[in-house]
């Protein structure tokens, strides 16, 4: 893992993304040109200096022919290409990344070295392993809040018969996975499973009394980031960052129809603070 420090100004919008997969035909190219787009541009009122971003990983599919899930229909590059396409493809906005992440699919080819590591040293920003903590704070250096972020390894997914209660499991998987690893985080966010998920503080009720009256009480009445060593998990907030690659194409079978995987809902978040606030993240699909 990773320890990383990221000055921004008290306001500014954080994107939250990953599972690019470049080199597949089942990669969504015109929903990875949406993200870069709206990073390069103005996003809720803040002007693109504002916007910063976390790249969760898999960036390329790095599928070999020796691999079981590798189709000849599928895969459109080969590596050194793939490699070479990751690169350009974040070569824009480069400057408003603040880590890239590594991922079980570029891992998995130790073969051809360190392959996110060495596109970062390429693009001249952090590698930030498997998982990273990182740490914002002010322009003058007072501290913010704490974010973990990983690729993550474990499939996020339910069999409830009712939608709402399917989305909702999901969200209490999520929160599960991660709510135990770091303590003093505000945000948590995982790659991988390529589900668009945001699962938010709920505010409980409860009282108190003072002076022979009784009041009630809200838990995480500020949204912003406790200034704590410990924050409670349910005061904290959640998210899987979606995906870029298709479940579906015209005349192609991925391996992940072929596993018989749901339809998913492809995108990434957009966490907004304001003064140094959370005010909430945003599900964007493509």
């Amino acid at each position: 893992m990773k320890l990383i420090k990221q000055k921004v100004p008290m306001d500014f919008n954080l994107f939250l993304y990953g599972d690019d997969h470049e080199g597949s035909v089942l990669r969504h190219k015109d929903g990875w040109n949406k993200l870069v787009d709206m990073i390069m541009s103005p996003y809720c009122d803040l002007k693109p200096n504002c916007n910063f971003a976390v790249d969760h990983g898999d960036i390329i599919e790095a599928i070999c022919t020796d691999d079981p899930r590798y189709d000849s229909t599928t895969t459109s590059l080969n590596i050194t290409k793939q490699i070479k396409q990751a690169i350009k493809n974040r070569e824009k906005f480069k400057k408003h990344i603040v880590c890239i992440l590594d991922g079980n699919h570029p891992r998995k080819l130790r073969s051809f070295g360190d392959i996110t590591s060495d596109i970062c040293e390429e693009l001249g920003v952090p590698f930030g392993t498997w998982s990273a903590k990182i740490t914002y704070e002010t322009k003058k250096g007072e501290f913010l809040f704490k974010h973990h972020c990983i690729h993550g390894s474990r499939t996020i997914t339910s069999t409830a018969d009712d939608i709402k209660r399917r989305v909702a499991n999901m969200e209490l998987i999520l929160k599960r996975l991660l709510k135990d690893i770091w303590g003093d985080c505000l945000i948590h966010s995982m790659g991988h499973s390529h589900k668009l998920l945001v699962c938010e503080p709920e505010q409980t009720l409860y009282l108190s009394d003072s002076r022979g009256s009784i009041h009630q009480n809200y838990t995480n009445r500020r949204t912003g980031a406790p200034k704590t060593e410990y924050i409670h998990p349910d005061h904290r907030w959640y998210v899987n960052t979606g995906a870029f690659y298709k479940l579906f194409e015209n005349g192609v079978t991925s391996y992940s129809e072929v596993a018989g995987y749901s339809p998913i809902s492809l995108g990434f978040a957009v966490a907004r603070f304001r003064d140094g606030d959370i005010q909430g993240i945003d599900r964007i699909t493509i």
